[in-house]
């Protein structure tokens, strides 16, 4: 049974419906976010680079972010509007939130000691109240959470 290695909870700022994770120095990236972001996906991918679309245009969403030695537990879907699975490759071990309007935030995300292949679930709820949020009042913080959680490809 796969073990839970390590937690952080992150805030993402959402713009334009979006935000993304990828590597913290985005020079050796191909494409580097946001540049070619796939609006019509939920989860997008590109190397290095982890494309999520939100309910809302502007605000500040809660993510917790997991990293287990082997596949978590499938997550009951009931409790999620969006689940997406997809393959990631890391160079550094790392990832980092990013921004379309202000660029990459702060927290840094440690998936392990070297590069390397994962698997990734993303989980979002709140959506409904998030795009709510946006014709409404515009911003909010929290009302929108996600829960992505990585593991190793062959794990």
């Amino acid at each position: 049974m796969a073990q839970l290695v390590r937690q952080q909870r992150v805030e993402a700022y959402v713009g334009y419906y979006a935000f993304g994770l990828q590597e913290p120095d985005d020079a050796e990236l191909p494409v580097p976010f946001p540049d070619d972001f796939a609006g019509d996906a939920f989860l997008g991918t590109h190397p290095g680079r982890l494309d999520i679309t939100s309910g809302g245009h502007t605000h500040t969403a809660t993510v917790d972010v997991e990293v287990w030695d082997g596949q978590p537990p499938q997550e009951d879907p009931v409790g999620w509007d969006e689940q997406a699975e997809a393959d990631f490759e890391s160079t550094s071990g790392e990832v980092a939130v990013w921004s379309m309007h202000t660029g990459r935030m702060d927290d840094v995300i440690v998936l392990g000691d070297s590069g390397g292949s994962w698997r990734v679930r993303v989980s979002c709820a709140g959506r409904a109240e998030a795009a709510a949020l946006s014709e409404g009042e515009g911003t909010g913080r929290g009302v929108e959470r996600y829960l992505i959680q990585f593991w190793p490809a062959n794990g």
